[in-house]
């Protein structure tokens, strides 16, 4: 939660000079035609995407088994899909690595090891009973 904030103004920043400096090279017509366009275009994939993953969970939960990649994915392209209604390139181009299948792939065993390094020090101390 701490570096949130910070990471927030810091893209904050990075897109206003990301914008000042297209607008200057394109014009201010160009900079909003490739800003809305990115848009939509990545609003689109990011449906599709989502689409197709909620798909791939059903399947598995339709055998018997637990979606975990799917959901980590459903995750990736949620997220994606909101950096892409974000006005500005740096947040276009965060959104479209975390919707690309390609891209998340690579991705996704930084957050799998995050979520499993978070459940080991939740665990931490606590003593389980089996029975």
């Amino acid at each position: 939660m701490k570096y949130m904030i910070s990471s927030l103004l810091a893209l904050t920043v990075l897109e206003i000079v990301t914008l000042l400096l297209a607008g200057k090279v394109m014009g201010i017509g160009g900079t909003l035609v490739l800003v809305l366009g990115t848009g939509i275009l990545g609003v689109l994939l990011a449906k599709k995407q989502g689409i197709e993953t909620l798909r791939k969970a059903q399947e598995q939960m339709k055998y018997g088994e637990v979606p975990g990649a799917e959901i980590v994915d459903g995750i990736c392209i949620l997220l994606g899909g909101l950096f892409l209604l974000l006005p500005g390139f740096v947040s276009d181009l965060i959104g479209l690595l975390l919707v690309l299948p390609f891209t998340r792939s690579l991705i996704k065993p930084v957050i799998f090891r995050y979520i499993r390094n978070r459940m080991h020090r939740m665990n931490r101390g606590k003593v389980t009973i089996i029975r």
